[in-house]
């Protein structure tokens, strides 16, 4: 019954793309791999999620052919917009546009697996709590990661300092060092008007033990309908692969320089997506960006 109701709204994932998700990573006899996922699950729910990618937001994606063809990747991008649209809508692209499609295993944070049904539906489609070494074992196993520098710091941010990067850490420069893996920056650019927030309630968010609870100009006043995203075009722009020499152990200063490189490609491209949008007010946008810390 399941199957053919998503059929009916979604259908199937062409046939090549299909194979190569099913080429690019080993299964149990029960179906799943070390970190839970299930395929079968991931593309049902990369079916049911393509209308999102293709009709509410009209993702536009920019610099896919700059991803190698095949191997181990570290996919870096803007954390932002308060909900993880930006998550979903890169590993539809990359399993949608890319050729050969790649499967993105998204680093979620530690605080997630308390999320009731949210949690185990993640879990199945791929994604796993963000420790190195997860990190490490999937990128030795040839898998794509994704990763959010900014974390939450990213998301959380008040509608005014909007494409404004926040703090990155450098684990992920480490973690690329320690694997000898490619770092993709990417820009998303549109996410942050999807859920404009005006103000965090930072005292319900401890009460419910969340990172943070947004207040918008539609939630919580129109209640659930609020909480709907502005149907708002996103761009996902894709920069070129950056293989980083360096010892993982290096002073902080050192690595921190490799971190720096990453985070001004990423506003670069935030700034050059922004100058081709002028409806999201972009010069107020670039004066915040800065390519440092």
């Amino acid at each position: 019954m399941l199957d053919s109701l998503l059929s009916a709204v979604a259908p199937p994932l062409p046939d090549d793309v299909r194979q190569g998700l099913r080429e690019s990573v080993q299964l149990n006899s029960a179906g799943f791999d070390p970190w839970g996922l299930n395929l079968d699950t991931a593309e049902r729910a990369l079916r049911a999620a393509r209308w999102l990618y293709e009709r509410y937001f009209r993702v536009r994606t920019f610099g896919l052919e700059r991803l190698p063809a095949g191997g181990r990747l570290m996919i870096v991008p803007n954390h932002s917009g308060q909900l993880p649209f930006d998550g979903l809508l890169i590993a539809l692209a990359l399993v949608l546009e890319a050729r050969p499609p790649r499967l993105v295993r998204g680093m979620v944070e530690r605080w997630f697996p308390s999320l009731p049904f949210i949690s185990t539906l993640f879990t199945r489609c791929g994604q796993t709590v963000g420790d190195p070494e997860n990190c490490r074992d999937l990128l030795r196993r040839e898998q794509t990661i994704l990763v959010f520098p900014e974390g939450v710091r990213g998301t959380g941010k008040t509608y005014w300092r909007r494409y404004e990067l926040q703090a990155f850490g450098t684990g992920f420069i480490r973690l690329a060092l320690q694997t000898r893996t490619p770092i993709v920056p990417v820009a998303v650019v549109g996410a942050e008007e999807t859920y404009p927030s005006l103000y965090n309630a930072a005292w319900l968010a401890r009460l419910i033990k969340v990172p943070y609870v947004p207040v918008t100009p539609f939630f919580p006043l129109l209640g659930p309908l609020g909480a709907l995203p502005l149907p708002v075009r996103i761009d996902l722009r894709f920069g070129a692969p950056r293989l980083f020499e360096g010892d993982p152990d290096a002073p902080d200063v050192e690595v921190q320089r490799m971190v720096d490189e990453v985070k001004g490609e990423i506003a670069r491209l935030i700034a050059e997506g922004l100058a081709e949008r002028p409806g999201l007010q972009a010069l107020g946008a670039v004066s915040a960006l800065g390519a440092g810390p």
